[in-house]
């Protein structure tokens, strides 16, 4: 056995022997330390560990990509689903409301439902440039709900986007750590921080 994880009492594995990756975990009563101990290469705090929470959200949003070559120059829709991964370390206060969270998903879902879902669902997403800008005046005299952005808004650029204004909206403590958008059931871009140091 090339390594033992000790968990604090009450936790749920506590008894729990499992093989994985070729490293042997055994949860062992009576460590209130939480620490990792036997021949491993680091020590792991288990009051220090990192978990990561995902929630997932949808909306549906036309585009149209100006200056592409292909039927998507055209205005038409999706039904997209937005994954948001954040990281963090679990509350450790029994007394705090927010025991045992890294972060509340009600915080979370509010965050992105007034970033992304209220703003994007159901709206008409289009780049601005010199040749639609009078059909942009046009269709504002119609319809409310049209965004005009900087950039093209592919699913790249707006996975993009999308990280940077929910990162900055984050608690302290809390981390983004993925974002995943999928512009039909089987193509999407994601964005890591890791990728982006």
């Amino acid at each position: 056995m090339s390594g033992v994880l000790s968990l604090p009492p009450g936790n749920p594995a506590a008894g729990v022997f499992q093989e994985k990756m070729g490293m042997g975990v055994r949860a062992l009563p009576g460590n209130p330390s939480g620490m990792m101990f036997g021949p491993c290469r680091a020590m792991i705090n288990y009051r220090k560990l990192m978990i990561r929470l995902t929630k997932e959200f949808s909306f549906e949003m036309a585009h149209t990509l100006a200056g592409y070559d292909g039927p998507c120059r055209e205005i038409h829709g999706h039904s997209y689903r937005l994954f948001v991964t954040v990281r963090g370390v679990p509350v450790r206060d029994p007394q705090s409301p927010k025991y045992g969270m890294v972060m509340d998903f009600g915080d979370l879902k509010h965050i992105v439902g007034r970033l992304i879902v209220e703003r994007y669902d159901h709206a008409l997403v289009l780049r601005e440039t010199p040749e639609n800008h009078a059909a942009l005046e046009a269709m504002r005299g119609t319809y409310t709900k049209i965004i005009v952005t900087p950039y093209q808004p592919t699913c790249e650029n707006m996975v993009e986007d999308f990280a940077r204004a929910i990162a900055a909206e984050l608690p302290a403590g809390v981390e983004l750590f993925s974002v995943k958008l999928h512009e039909t059931a089987t193509s999407f871009a994601e964005w890591y921080a890791s990728d982006n140091l």
